[in-house]
């Protein structure tokens, strides 16, 4: 007999989400999905553990305000009939900001709650939307414990010197500090290593998660020393949509001599900048590669540039490099990409074999290559998944 948990991972205008069965020590996907176009008109799509469609159903938008709860209780009335007898254990949820308070996964009470609402400025367009999963799933599981899973968390093992910045003290002392981010992803990929890449996992190892949100992380025998994304999500690496590093003096020239307000900012930072921005074509890597536009070429050379500058600087954070990783849609899918960034780490000793890399790794350094390169796909959901169990076992 089995009992499963629930992950939920709830964004501004989808939640994704993975039903796990726990059958003695093991967790089996049971069934994965998402809703999709909340706020506009949500779709539901789910596959069973095989891959095949489960189920899918669309339906109009409901009443303003209640997008993530009606898609919760959508699928908590889907869910309802194909979950085990004994039920759900409990539903872990990701949660993009942990602030200075929390370092570890934690089952979420009244006080939990209100302290992930005081982080909402820390991350504005991230953890409203989480904050609305879990009240949907309070609402609408009542009884079943929630587990809070924090991107921030992996990266609390830093240095202090990595997280600091250049202002007043009293400033860090109120939480303005790097936290970095993508942390599930990393600690999937840090506790995945031993099996898939066993020379590296004691060694000193950069990893990028490629994707839509975009951050590389210098984890040492383990452990995060330092990561591209700082205070917010919003730092580092370029891209969908989001700007990636800038000068803070671009923000004062906009503020002072465009008369740009901080919303329209924001606006600006967050959903018109990055791959989009740059090339005016799309935020998607596929379209800008299939593009014959020059501001297409561009958005990927500055990608690729950014890719290779921060790894140079992730390995002095750590002394030095053993080896580089790959991860998420973009790290995982896009050869090309990948075979512009390690020719850019030549230098380091790094040499790819071409075959490897087109057939998607895992390796796909050469034999002989100082600097070894793999392709891992990150399972955040699954790290969710240990987590919740782990939390509520105490």
């Amino acid at each position: 007999m089995s009992k499963a948990i629930l992950v939920l991972n709830a964004g501004s205008s989808s939640i994704k989400f993975t039903v796990f069965d726990r059958a003695g020590g093991a967790l089996a996907v049971r069934y994965n999905g998402q809703i999709e176009g909340i706020g506009t008109r949500p779709r539901f799509k789910v596959r069973d553990g095989a891959g095949a469609v489960a189920h899918e159903d669309a339906w109009e938008n409901p009443p303003l305000g209640r997008g993530h709860a009606h898609a919760l209780e959508m699928l908590a009335a889907w869910l309802d009939p194909h979950l085990p007898e004994e039920g759900l254990i409990g539903v872990g949820h990701r949660v993009v900001h942990g602030g200075p308070t929390y370092s570890a996964p934690t089952v979420i009470d009244d006080g939990v709650l209100r302290d992930l609402e005081s982080f909402v400025p820390l991350a504005p367009l991230h953890q409203p939307a989480n904050l609305a999963g879990i009240g949907a799933t309070l609402d609408f599981l009542p009884g079943v414990p929630n587990v809070a899973c924090f991107d921030t968390a992996f990266h609390r093992s830093h240095p202090k010197v990595a997280d600091i910045y250049g202002l007043p003290g009293e400033y860090y002392d109120e939480g303005v500090r790097r936290y970095g981010f993508h942390g599930l992803s990393y600690e999937y990929i840090a506790r995945a290593l031993p099996e898939l890449a066993p020379e590296l996992a004691g060694g000193k190892v950069v990893v990028a998660h490629l994707g839509n949100g975009s951050s590389m992380c210098a984890i040492s025998a383990g452990h995060s020393v330092d990561s591209t994304m700082g205070f917010t999500a919003l730092d580092g690496l370029p891209m969908g949509t989001r700007s990636g590093q800038i000068d803070p003096g671009v923000l004062l020239y906009l503020m002072q001599e465009k008369g740009m307000g901080a919303k329209q900012i924001e606006d600006l930072l967050y959903k018109r900048s990055g791959l989009l921005g740059i090339s005016g074509v799309s935020n998607d890597m596929r379209n800008l590669e299939a593009s014959d536009d020059p501001r297409a070429a561009e958005a990927i050379d500055y990608y690729v540039f950014r890719i290779v500058r921060e790894t140079g600087a992730l390995a002095a954070s750590m002394g030095g490099i053993d080896g580089l990783v790959f991860t998420a849609g973009i790290g995982e899918n896009a050869a090309g990409i990948r075979r512009r960034v390690c020719e850019g780490l030549a230098w380091l000793g790094l040499a790819l074999d071409p075959a490897a890399n087109a057939a998607h790794g895992p390796r796909i350094s050469a034999p002989g290559s100082r600097l070894a390169a793999y392709v891992i796909p990150t399972d955040e959901e699954r790290m969710i998944a240990l987590h919740t169990l782990a939390a509520l076992a105490g």
